[in-house]
C-alpha cells in the first residue's frame, strides 16, 4: 500500500509541524524528514521505538514519531486519517520522560478540528 503524508494546516494558513521543522539546525531538520520518510514508506507496519501509540482514551488514535538526533528528542504526534494518509498534528522537542499533556492536548484538538473540517 502508498502511504500518503500531510501537514496540519490551521486556519490561519500556519503550517506548524513544517515550521517546527524549519526551525531546526540541518543535520537535525534532515534527520526528521528521514523519519518521515521512512513513515511514509512503512506506514502502520513501523513500531517502537520509532512510532508509539498514545494510551489514554482521551488521545485514542494518535501516534507519537520519535526522533532522536544528538542529545535533542522530538516528536511529531500524528493520526492515520482514512487508509492511508497521516496527517502530522503537532511538533516539538521533548524535555521530560514522559510527553507534556499540553503537547497531547494541542494534537488532539488538532486533530478533533481537522476531522470536523473534513465532514
Amino acid at each position: 500500500m502508498n502511504w500518503k503524508i500531510e501537514l496540519y494546516k490551521k486556519l490561519n494558513g500556519d503550517i506548524p509541524v513544517l515550521e517546527y521543522i524549519l526551525s531546526l539546525p540541518p543535520k537535525h531538520r534532515a534527520k526528521i524528514e528521514i523519519e518521515i520518510d521512512i513513515l511514509e514508506k512503512h506506514g502502520i507496519n513501523l513500531i517502537y521505538p520509532s512510532v508509539l501509540k498514545l494510551k489514554g482514551s482521551r488521545y485514542k488514535g494518535l501516534w507519537e514519531m520519535r526522533i532522536k538526533f544528538s542529545n535533542n528528542i522530538s516528536r511529531i504526534i500524528y493520526f492515520l486519517y482514512k487508509e492511508n494518509i497521516f496527517i502530522l498534528l503537532h511538533a516539538f522537542s521533548k524535555k521530560s520522560y514522559s510527553t507534556p499533556k499540553k503537547e497531547l492536548n494541542i494534537a488532539r484538538d488538532r486533530m478533533n478540528e481537522y476531522l470536523k473540517r473534513e465532514v
